[in-house]
């Protein structure tokens, strides 16, 4: 876990301006549906930051920053991929790219999302209610 999180002006420095308008509006929308603890910790080899939302020890999503460029990650588990399965006609053929083309461990299948707008967040958003249903009304 990183000691210090990145303040507003480091994030905008690192994934510019309009990336950190995307970043805080769908941060916002998990926020507004999830009581979640957040922490922020080192990005490993690929990114520079990782905020995670976990919450009894589960994790639901993460973010992921790095110079100019932001991910959204969502760990599915054998269950998952299959509710997913069912109702795949459900998501916009780029999210089906997307998941297709994620690759399966064994802890799950890791669908990484790089976004650039808030095109895809009404997908994120049923991709996160297979996760766990929100928490706040």
């Amino acid at each position: 876990m990183l000691e210090k999180a990145p303040t507003k002006e480091e994030m905008v420095c690192l994934i510019g301006q309009p990336l950190f308008d995307v970043w805080n509006a769908l941060c916002e929308r998990i926020e507004s549906r999830y009581e979640m603890d957040r922490f922020w910790n080192h990005g490993g080899k690929k990114w520079t930051y990782e905020y995670k939302y976990r919450r009894g020890g589960k994790t639901l999503c993460a973010l992921y920053a790095k110079e100019n460029v932001f991910g959204f990650m969502i760990i599915f588990g054998k269950e998952e991929r299959e509710k997913f399965e069912e109702a795949r006609s459900d998501y916009s053929l780029e999210v089906q790219k997307i998941y297709d083309d994620a690759t399966t461990y064994h802890d799950g299948k890791w669908v990484m999302f790089e976004l650039t707008d808030t095109s895809l967040f009404s997908d994120m958003e049923k991709l996160l209610r297979i996760k766990r249903k929100p928490n706040i009304k």
